[in-house]
């Protein structure tokens, strides 16, 4: 742990130098912010004709178990807020993508990664580090958005729904499923990387755990099916299962002898 840390520390003061990097994290927030208080609150307001007016929105809020202690209007807010956190479940991972995609080929280019090699720390450490290093710093800035969503429900909701969201299911999107999900997709990116000399062939394979979360977006909000907390950490454990896979197939593929011979 502490040669991972200190291999952290590294890719934190490089990502210091470049804060610039960051921002592809902080718009993908800030649009995850933005988009649910439009459709929740602002257009209806704005046009005068309240959720609870939509018979369609009242039968998927009602297929999807929502809260019957809730008004009508509570409960629609509650079931949208409740799909809007699936997009703080990409932030991470759109965010981070480029950050872990050039961590190996960038470090390849700028003839920073022989040091590193030569240096007496394992290629799990190496890889390890790599991920966290692009995960934490996204993982943070993702939530503040959550902290700052939390808070405009509180302010903006029918009374009622902020208390509703602290749930089984809120905690397990947001603790498990969400940082599992950029696992996988991060480890997949430096998988790649660390056998190309381009990072955007890394981004594209790694941003493919983007499509079934997309799908499952779509699919609750047509109301085809509500994923209960169960289900929820089911697919969280299974994603870190995936997530040691990759790693060891990562450490299986590195060839770090071949990177400091043969790279271009």
């Amino acid at each position: 742990m502490i040669r991972i840390r200190a291999l952290m520390v590294k890719e934190f003061l490089d990502l210091i130098r470049n804060v610039t990097a960051l921002m592809p994290v902080m718009v993908v927030t800030l649009m995850s912010l933005v988009l649910p208080f439009m459709i929740v609150v602002a257009i209806p307001s704005i046009s005068g004709e309240p959720l609870g007016t939509d018979a369609d929105l009242i039968r998927v809020s009602n297929a999807a178990g929502v809260r019957l202690t809730l008004s009508v209007d509570g409960q629609i807010q509650y079931f949208l807020f409740q799909q809007f956190l699936l997009l703080f479940l990409l932030t991470p991972i759109t965010g981070a993508m480029a950050l872990a995609a050039h961590s190996i080929v960038g470090e390849k280019q700028a003839r920073t990664l022989e040091p590193l090699l030569a240096a007496p720390i394992s290629t799990v450490e190496l890889l390890v580090a790599k991920v966290l290093g692009a995960l934490l710093p996204t993982l943070a800035i993702s939530f503040v958005g959550l902290a700052v969503y939390f808070a405009g429900i509180a302010v903006f909701a029918q009374p009622g729904v902020a208390s509703a969201m602290f749930t089984a299911r809120t905690f397990l999107l947001v603790a498990l499923v969400g940082p599992a999900a950029a696992l996988v997709s991060l480890q997949a990116a430096i998988v790649i990387s660390s056998r190309v000399n381009d990072a955007r062939t890394a981004q594209q394979f790694g941003v493919l755990i983007i499509i079934p979360l997309a799908g499952l977006l779509v699919a609750q909000f047509t109301g085809a099916f509500w994923l209960s907390a169960v289900a929820l950490a089911a697919i969280g454990f299974g994603l870190l299962g995936v997530w040691m896979l990759l790693t060891w197939l990562s450490v299986a593929l590195f060839a770090r002898e071949a990177i400091l011979t043969r790279w271009k």
